[in-house]
């Protein structure tokens, strides 16, 4: 593990990078430079990118044990936990896995005709039917931690009180737009760890947004530090106490992105009060539906609070 990435303990005992390296909308030639530069931890695609995610693993000769590899549960195989994994452990080569996730609470299913559909939240498998199927992973030695992605304080209270393992963490959209203060002092309570999989705003092919990445306040803080703006936003997460993963095509970024600074209080308060603008606290990805909801579940669904297509957590 580089000596240049603090780390968290996570729940279960085991210790997670505090920085990695995401992956989805990466092609193919920068995943294979990936592994070296995040030899830390490294996060790629359920079932999209992840033959090319172990093949950089395997290219790199980093030793097994210096990388922290995530994949996550894809929404059409809650009724085949186990299976996924199988199929998802054989595309990356890599041994075993350090941490699954859930990639989403809601499931898809597909008839015999071929058509898909997303479940309603009651409809099983359940995320609580497919969480109980996760735990049993445990068990075959082939994955180390499990957990959660893009669970809000209402899944996780409905999901926590049938868990016999309790998530290690709860991987989401997180930014100062959207800093998730209400889910993050109950995630805090129960013992899991938040992880940011758009630290810097936006994801790569989602619109490339330049919200933050071009704001004032955070430019102003990364010019007085001699440092990059998305430095600059991912020192703010892990000085939370976040997991961030964010994603670059450009080698010199990557090396840039594992390299954190401390933040004085003043700038971290500045940080802080980026989502009080007008318009600022939001979203800031593309799958929010036009009539409210996403993938087929509406925000009440999700336990998200929303003003103007943005998700504003309660008061």
């Amino acid at each position: 593990m580089s000596a240049q990435v603090p780390s968290f303990q996570l729940n279960d005992g085991t210790k997670i990078p505090a920085v990695g390296m995401g992956t989805a909308g990466i092609r193919i030639r920068q995943v294979q430079r990936a592994s070296p530069v995040a030899r830390s931890y490294i996060d790629p695609v359920p079932l999209g990118n992840e033959k090319e995610v172990g093949q950089a693993i395997n290219a790199s000769r980093i030793p097994r044990e210096e990388i922290y590899v995530t994949t996550k549960l894809p929404n059409d195989a809650h009724d085949r936990v186990r299976e996924s994994f199988e199929e998802s452990l054989q595309n990356l080569q890599c041994g075993y896995v350090d941490l699954y996730l859930m990639h989403w609470p809601f499931a898809v299913i597909t008839d015999s005709s071929g058509q898909s559909r997303t479940l309603r939240p009651d409809e099983h498998p359940t995320f609580i039917d497919t969480w109980k199927e996760m735990e049993k992973l445990l068990d075959t030695g082939k994955v180390k931690t499990i957990g959660v992605s893009n669970f809000s304080v209402k899944t996780l209270t409905e999901l926590l009180p049938h868990c016999t393992v309790i998530p290690a963490t709860n991987q989401v959209e997180l930014h100062p737009c959207l800093p998730q203060a209400e889910l993050k002092v109950f995630c805090e309570e129960k013992g899991i760890l938040l992880t940011a999989y758009t630290p810097l705003g936006a994801h790569l092919r989602a619109g490339r947004s330049k919200v933050l990445l071009e704001h004032e306040t955070v430019g102003d803080i990364a010019k007085s530090l001699s440092i990059t703006p998305a430095q600059v936003l991912l020192s703010w997460s892990v000085q939370r106490g976040i997991i961030v993963v964010p994603k670059s095509e450009d080698n010199q970024r990557m090396q840039d992105n594992i390299k954190l600074v401390h933040l004085s209080e003043e700038a971290v308060e500045r940080i802080n009060k980026i989502h009080e603008e007008p318009e600022m606290h939001r979203s800031l990805l593309k799958y929010h539906s036009p009539e409210g909801g996403a993938f087929g579940w509406s925000y009440e669904d999700f336990g998200w609070n929303m003003v103007t297509g943005g998700i504003i957590p309660s008061k």
